[in-house]
């Protein structure tokens, strides 16, 4: 049987409970970023990576340190998955840019990514950094403005990923 964690960076407490959410349907290990350590990512098959996004649609800040962990690590062999927290209305430029940051170093990083075909519809934003192709590169989700479509946007997802 494949291992996977679930690997969040969260500064409000939001991206942690979304972690917890996947990590109790896929049962998977949540781990927080700040804790994640090479052993823990060599031991995993797959990995779902959560960020909220920040600034100019940075993610969190605790995955700075957290990639540097994944690029020790590697992730050759290993499927990814990633998903982003945002908020739609008052950062509708930049939701879930994060997201894009951290799929990038999870791919540079040699990973197989999954879960990347997420359409657009249903979203009310403007533009965003992890829309590529007319579809999102991991899970959106904004759970300040619409969660009452969280739920439903990560059951809809989860069989997408292929653990």
């Amino acid at each position: 049987m494949s291992k996977t964690i679930v690997v969040y960076g969260s500064s409000t407490g939001t991206c942690e409970a979304i972690a917890q959410t996947i990590g109790e349907k896929l049962g998977a290990n949540v781990i927080n970023v700040s804790d994640l350590t090479a052993n823990d990512v060599k031991e995993a098959d797959n990995l779902v990576l959560g960020t909220s996004s920040w600034g100019a649609g940075e993610m969190q800040d605790d995955w700075y340190d957290g990639v540097k962990v994944l690029k020790e690590a590697g992730l050759s062999g290993k499927k990814v998955a990633v998903f982003g927290c945002g908020d739609s209305e008052s950062y509708s430029d930049t939701f879930c840019g994060g997201m894009k940051e951290l799929y990038d170093a999870a791919e540079a990083a040699g990973a197989t990514m999954v879960g990347n075909n997420v359409s657009t519809d249903g979203y009310t934003f403007d533009d965003s950094e992890s829309v590529v192709d007319g579809h999102f590169i991991g899970l959106a989700l904004d759970d300040v403005n619409e969660d009452d479509q969280t739920e439903a946007r990560i059951d809809a997802w989860i069989p997408t990923l292929g653990f």
